[in-house]
């Protein structure tokens, strides 16, 4: 199995704003070839800033970089710029391979 994470730093004040962008996207993971589970999670909040992790499951990291090349994932991405004003800076990936 593969764990793909993006870790977003949001805007105090922005964290529901930034929840309704998952909420109402299209996310197109049901059906792609390896996709196991999805999860938002909201970590600690700071005066800086709170801490939200995308969190996919996959079956292996072939399946999740076959799922970054595909034309879903570009239709998916492609309106992601419109909430820059959530963010503080961009996600950070983070890949694991599951050893146990």
């Amino acid at each position: 199995m593969f764990i793909a994470m993006n870790r977003f730093k949001i805007v105090p004040g922005k964290e529901e704003a930034f929840e309704n962008v998952w909420r109402q996207r299209e996310s197109r993971l049901d059906g792609v070839a390896g996709f196991t589970s999805f999860n938002l999670l909201r970590g600690p909040s700071s005066d800086e800033h709170t801490l939200f992790a995308s969190h996919t499951v996959w079956q292996s990291r072939a399946a999740f970089e076959a799922w970054t090349h595909s034309d879903a994932f570009k239709q998916v991405h492609a309106q992601a710029g419109q909430n820059k004003g959530l963010y503080l800076g961009h996600p950070n990936f983070e890949g694991f391979e599951v050893v146990l």
